[in-house]
């Protein structure tokens, strides 16, 4: 069966060496058609750049997709238009730059690849996702042999709302924004993959990827300050999906994770 790899955000420099890293070995020794990736933290921690993107796509990986840090970096809306392995959020305004989904071909067919942003408790203007949903799966229509797709979203209700919306209409549906990796890797009752969170790519001896004692000290005092991305227990973690391209339904899903014996730098 076709199978592909999800990892989750990918934070700062140790995430991004591990990812370098490991992209190839992790293709052959899994059996990989697609690699992908959520990059929106791969730039010091908060956004992406197109430099970054092209050696993360050069490496290995075959697409990456973005969240609510997608426009944290200076000159990135220049910059994502020209990216034909990004995609942006889908349900941002239809002014924001940038693809709303991907179309990603392999040996054994197509994978089409977009990321919904949730609305609870998340920055900036959202449209709903569920009309969003509706709209892409329109469009993509049979152009694809396995629907992914990425729900960023801090709220667990939401996400689970709509895996359960997206069953038996999409391959996978899948959780990233919290950076914590949920225990519910399951296949839904019509045959969809769905994982509330899948975890992040980055230094696991931290907070979410940064480092602790600025982060516990920012919610005592509540004063602003620099939160650095932490260096140690660099780890690769997501979520590895095999399915029937007969029918789209996936036949399995399981949590991955992927420890590196060299730290960040």
């Amino acid at each position: 069966m076709p199978a592909f790899l999800f990892l989750g955000d990918i934070v700062g420099r140790p995430g991004r060496q591990a990812v370098l890293a490991e992209a190839k070995a992790l293709r052959e020794s899994l059996a990989l058609d697609w690699l992908i990736a959520n990059g929106e933290n791969a730039a010091g921690g908060a956004g992406l750049t197109a430099a970054i993107a092209n050696e993360l796509t050069q490496a290995g990986v075959d697409a990456l997709t973005l969240g609510d840090h997608v426009w944290d970096q200076r000159n990135f809306d220049n910059e994502i238009g020209a990216l034909d392995k990004v995609c942006r959020p889908a349900n941002l305004p239809p002014e924001c730059p940038g693809r709303r989904w991907l179309l990603l071909s392999g040996q054994q067919g197509k994978l089409a690849v977009f990321t919904l942003m949730g609305r609870t408790f998340m920055k900036g203007p959202v449209h709903c996702p569920y009309a969003c949903a509706d709209k892409l799966l329109a469009e993509i229509g049979d152009q694809a042999d396995a629907i992914l797709v990425e729900i960023h979203a801090e709220a667990t209700s939401e996400k689970l709302a709509l895996g359960r919306y997206l069953d038996g209409k999409v391959t996978a549906v899948l959780g990233t924004h919290t950076h914590v990796a949920t225990a519910d890797a399951t296949i839904l009752p019509a045959g969809t993959a769905y994982q509330t969170d899948v975890g992040m790519c980055g230094p696991y001896d931290s907070i979410i990827g940064r480092e602790v004692a600025p982060v516990i000290q920012a919610q005592r005092d509540g004063m602003k300050r620099k939160l650095p991305v932490a260096q140690n227990d660099v780890r690769l973690v997501g979520s590895l999906i095999h399915f029937n391209p007969a029918n789209r339904k996936a036949t399995q899903i399981q949590s991955f994770t992927k420890a590196r014996k060299v730290l960040g730098g």
